[in-house]
């Protein structure tokens, strides 16, 4: 089987569905040790597609380190995708063309429910799994800031923690 074959690998985040991005962050961070939690309020995009139309995704998320996976905390402040408290948003993984994995994620009966662009030019999607997994499937391909990212915040886990660093 190839990569192609499968092409998601392994997840690089979990996501829970919020009401309030800097009141879960600091619950999250006091009973589960995430974090330290860096929160981007009402993320810019410059395109989104929801069900397919042209629409609007406004949401906040607060991004923390929970051993070797990220966890997000999501606020969203349009019509929400996952009710807050509903358990996990989404598993994000990064792929090698997110068009590819879009396609093999529709294939296998995850079609998408939002497609969108930030105003950086990062492009991820939400694949629709709830009625297999019990969540959404978030798709981005890695480019260098998001990778950045990634780095900055496990980095910044492992010296809250005195932890070498990623």
């Amino acid at each position: 089987m190839t990569a192609t074959d499968r092409p998601l690998g392994a997840p690089v985040q979990i996501a829970y569905p919020v009401d309030d991005v800097h009141a879960a962050a600091a619950h999250r961070s006091e009973t589960t040790g995430a974090g330290p939690f860096f929160v981007i309020e009402h993320i810019e995009l410059a395109e989104a597609r929801v069900h397919g139309s042209s629409g609007e995704f406004d949401h906040s998320s607060a991004y923390g380190q929970w051993g070797h996976v990220m966890v997000e905390l999501v606020q969203e402040h349009t019509s929400p995708l996952v009710a807050p408290g509903s358990g996990v948003h989404h598993l994000a993984f990064m792929v090698e063309s997110l068009p590819d994995a879009m396609s093999w994620c529709t294939h296998h009966d995850w079609p998408e429910l939002l497609w969108a662009r930030t105003t950086g030019g990062q492009e991820f999607a939400f694949m629709d799994a709830r009625h297999e997994l019990g969540h959404l499937v978030e798709l981005y391909e890695p480019s260098e800031l998001l990778l950045r990212f990634y780095r900055m915040v496990a980095d910044a886990a492992a010296r809250e923690l005195e932890l070498p660093p990623a």
